[in-house]
């Protein structure tokens, strides 16, 4: 599987605060069959962090898992908040891309969601960018109107949830929002959005039974290694529902 939404470079955001904890992340991201991951840290004005930040720490990681035997590949990436994006021209921008592909992953606010954000997913598009919007399950607005995401999605946009949203990981309102738009087949991707090995880990099995093997397979491979590739998503399988199983 491919994870296109983890934060796992040490010491740069609310992810692990050392090395040792990220080797730990990655042990059990393969563990539990992740064999790439993008390296998606907060860029945002919190941490104020730059893409030559995220590259020398991602290369730094990436030779500890080759001396420890880890096969875990890390890809580039960042998750850019709203506030940030205006600050990040086209060359740092690409500097952010999922896995050097035409793709941003966009975080979806926790706060309510007004017509700037689709203004932003209509300049990135009118830049030459793609966007992945990240984890709009867990964002109020989406919650509880899904049509604004039915609308960016209209428009190009694609969406990723947190596999543990279906787990109940971040409340019954993420959940049941997450499987409302999974039935409305507007999520594209899953992604473990993962913090650390234990409470936030990088396990994509997380979406459990809401998920069926193909659904699995399409959203956590075939659809992010398209997306990094820069290519079309390919078909997606037929949606069966947990009560039609």
């Amino acid at each position: 599987m491919i994870d296109l939404h983890a934060h796992i470079l040490p010491g740069l955001d609310d992810g692990p605060e050392s090395l040792e904890a990220a080797l730990a992340m990655a042990r059990a991201a393969t563990a539990a069959g992740t064999r790439a991951m993008a390296t998606t840290s907060h860029v945002n004005r919190l941490f104020g962090l730059e893409p030559d930040d995220l590259a020398a720490a991602r290369a730094a990681l990436a030779e500890r898992l080759q001396e420890q035997g880890i096969e875990l590949e890390l890809l580039a990436g960042g998750e850019i908040s709203p506030g940030r994006l205006p600050e990040l021209d086209d060359r740092r921008l690409r500097e952010l891309t999922l896995g050097g592909g035409p793709y941003v992953l966009l975080e979806c606010p926790f706060s309510a969601v007004d017509g700037r954000l689709d203004g932003m997913v209509e300049d990135l598009q009118r830049r030459g960018f793609e966007v992945l919007l990240a984890h709009p399950e867990r964002s109020p607005s989406f919650q509880r109107e899904p049509a604004r995401l039915d609308r960016l999605v209209q428009r190009g946009a694609l969406a990723q949830v947190t596999t543990g949203s279906f787990a109940g990981d971040f409340g019954e309102i993420a959940r049941r929002a997450a499987t409302a738009m999974l039935e409305r087949g507007i999520v594209h991707v899953l992604a473990s959005d993962a913090h650390d090995a234990t409470h936030r880990p990088p396990d994509m099995r997380l979406a459990g039974p809401a998920v069926d093997e193909a659904q699995l397979e399409w959203m956590a491979s075939a659809a992010p290694a398209a997306i990094v590739a820069g290519d079309p998503l390919p078909q997606r399988p037929p949606f069966r529902s947990w009560s039609a199983r």
